[in-house]
């Protein structure tokens, strides 16, 4: 699968065993496994030899990714080169503001790495990580981002309009992938599903997620209709170039390209 066809992406602790033997179960479509803050300071080194023994082990055919801690923090050079040494497919890195932490990551771990958009400083210079060497995707890191600027944590989305409009432009524009950021309400399956409904009315290609009950109303969201599956093979084989007419509707070249499109992200999750 590609990084762009994921629909849900599960973090969860590395040093958490049950968890990680859980996650195999799951139909989501990226575990992350994560050592930062989800994971104390006093077990660092065990989330980190976790991670590395449940990749040796594998995933199926999941994508995996592994969230270090930043530079700076005691544990980043180790988790860095934990990473170089494993299976994994990318580098989750937090609390991104310039793409030179990304580079500096790229460089010594030679994964792909998906920044984390999580302030001020880290939206306003988004389009600038999303096209900077070794980024792979951008993560909205919503938790955080209400913080720096201000927004109650009681508050709904309103504030944090623009910049998730913002990250969404830098990835497209960079031609990378961006994923919503987490909701943290376990309880709210409503309010999960609208928070999805809206994600992806916005762009966003996925959602990040803390529970593994959330993977399914991901999935749903995210995933391709499968009438609009049928619909855009029907254009695909219909479409003979340049403008005409389908099924009541003027197409041209770009429905055709975003038929295709669909229709490969169905493929990639089995529709």
């Amino acid at each position: 699968m590609l990084l762009r066809h994921a629909r849900s992406l599960l973090f969860l602790p590395a040093s958490n065993a049950r968890a990680i033997a859980k996650v195999r179960t799951l139909p989501c479509d990226l575990v992350i496994l994560d050592l930062e803050d989800a994971v104390p300071g006093d077990r660092k080194a065990e989330a980190r030899a976790g991670a590395l023994e449940a990749l040796a082990e594998g995933f199926g055919n999941r994508l995996t990714a592994l969230r270090i801690n930043v530079e700076g923090t005691p544990w980043h050079g180790m988790e860095m080169i934990a990473a170089k040494q494993s299976g994994v497919d990318y580098v989750v890195l937090p609390k991104v503001e310039n793409s030179k932490q990304v580079k500096d990551v790229f460089s010594v771990t030679q994964k792909p790495v998906i920044a984390m958009i999580e302030s001020a400083k880290g939206v306003l210079a988004a389009s600038q990580i999303a096209a900077g060497e070794g980024t792979a995707a951008l993560f909205m890191g919503t938790n955080d981002l209400r913080q720096d600027i201000g927004i109650p944590a009681s508050a709904n989305r309103e504030g944090l309009a623009l910049a998730l409009q913002s990250v969404i432009l830098a990835a497209r524009a960079a031609g990378i992938a961006v994923f919503d950021g987490v909701f943290n309400r376990l309880d709210d399956e409503a309010g999960f599903e609208a928070e999805c409904v809206a994600g992806h009315t916005l762009g966003f290609d996925g959602k990040t997620l803390i529970h593994p009950s959330q993977v399914p109303v991901a999935n749903q969201v995210f995933g391709p209709d499968a009438q609009a599956v049928a619909d855009a093979r029907r254009l695909i084989e219909a479409a003979t170039g340049g403008a005409e007419r389908f099924e009541g509707r003027m197409i041209e070249s770009m429905h055709v390209a975003e038929a295709k499109a669909l229709v490969a992200r169905a493929e990639a999750v089995g529709l």
